[in-house]
């Protein structure tokens, strides 16, 4: 892979799109992980205005201090970058009274609530000062399993790195100077308080369903552990499609509209 060209590439388009909507810069969300660390150098690669925004909600301590370190790193690198810490626990917590059923039986109902209280947080930012919504997901995520938040973390104005696989997400924050601890840190989504990591919750690793995304070979001459990753694989890639797919529209028949 050609990590510098394909940099250069990702900058330059965020840069025109930029430029084509009439708006100052990008805002991105900062969770502590690589897919936001890398999003968000890209954006500052740019050199127009990028805004970092924490969010945190009962955050766990080491995801909340990776992302103060990223943003202190990226802000001592660009002087086009500037940070809010908007703590919404207490928001969420007011959220969480309202909610007419019981939390404990509903954990992903409210893990999700998460990711859309930060994607209404980020858009009031974003509109507040003329910036665009960079959207963090990778193409596993975006495009494989639907692992992402339906108007959560979903809901962005444009998806810089949605090509590219968490691996290959992993060699651009290498190129384009991401710290080494955001690196090396295992994927997860922030949205549980016990810090539970993206495989935890799939099953499966990304370079094991970057494999099952790619796989069109003879299923008879696989591992057992591949054809667990399959199944995997095509059980969420199923169960999500409603997430990657336009939202189905009922068309009315034409006859239908003509009065009689």
């Amino acid at each position: 892979m050609k990590r510098k060209e394909i940099s250069e590439f990702i900058t330059s388009w965020l840069d025109d799109y930029c430029n084509r909507a009439h708006q100052d810069g990008f805002i991105v969300g900062i969770s502590g992980g690589i897919d936001s660390g890398v999003t968000s150098t890209l954006c500052a690669l740019t050199g127009k205005k990028v805004i970092l925004l924490s969010m945190p909600i009962r955050q766990t301590n080491a995801e909340y201090t990776r992302a103060m370190n990223h943003i202190t790193d990226l802000k001592s690198r660009f002087p086009n970058v500037l940070s809010f810490d908007i703590d919404l626990t207490e928001t969420f917590t007011t959220f969480e009274k309202c909610m007419p059923f019981d939390l404990e039986e509903n954990h992903l109902a409210m893990a999700n609530s998460r990711a859309r209280l930060r994607m209404t947080t980020l858009y009031a930012l974003a509109q507040a000062n003329r910036c665009l919504v960079a959207g963090t997901g990778n193409k596993i995520e975006d495009f494989g399993i639907g692992f992402y938040t339906k108007y959560g973390d979903g809901g962005v104005d444009l998806s810089p790195i949605a090509d590219l696989t968490k691996t290959q997400v992993r060699e651009i924050a290498q190129e384009i100077g991401v710290i080494q601890e955001i690196i090396d840190a295992k994927p997860t989504d922030g949205l549980w308080e016990d810090g539970r990591s993206d495989e935890d919750q799939i099953g499966a690793s990304y370079p094991e369903l970057e494999w099952a995304m790619e796989f069109t070979g003879d299923e008879s001459s696989i591992s057992d552990r591949q054809k667990e990753v399959l199944a995997i694989y095509r059980r969420l890639n199923k169960i999500n499609k409603h997430k990657m797919e336009p939202i189905p529209v009922c068309l009315i028949p034409k006859e239908l509209l003509i009065d009689n």
